[in-house]
């Protein structure tokens, strides 16, 4: 029966990371995808429990970065708009 390589804790691995900020373990055996760089074990001698603590340390917030800043436009506009209301209402 083969084991799942993401598995393996005597496997070394890399942390790779996309364009929209989600992490990712990955075996460093495996051609690292496309759209995904690596910001951790890149010497290629980083065990899984390490990769996984630093993707914990690292990765605090889950939604895909475009989201994370359509949030913040959203919010920023809407700031924007009640302090005009505010404005508009003392006057």
């Amino acid at each position: 029966m083969s084991t799942n390589p993401f598995d393996d804790d005597e496997g070394t691995f890399y942390v790779l990371v996309n364009e929209e900020e989600q992490y990712s373990l990955w075996p460093t055996f495996a051609e690292v995808p496309q759209g995904w760089r690596i910001v951790h074990g890149a010497d290629g001698h980083a065990g899984r429990q390490e990769c996984l603590d630093y993707v914990d340390e690292h990765w605090t917030d889950m939604r895909p970065k475009s989201l994370r800043d359509a949030m913040e436009a959203d919010a920023a506009n809407s700031d924007a708009t009640d302090s005009r209301a505010r404005h508009s209402a003392s006057h």
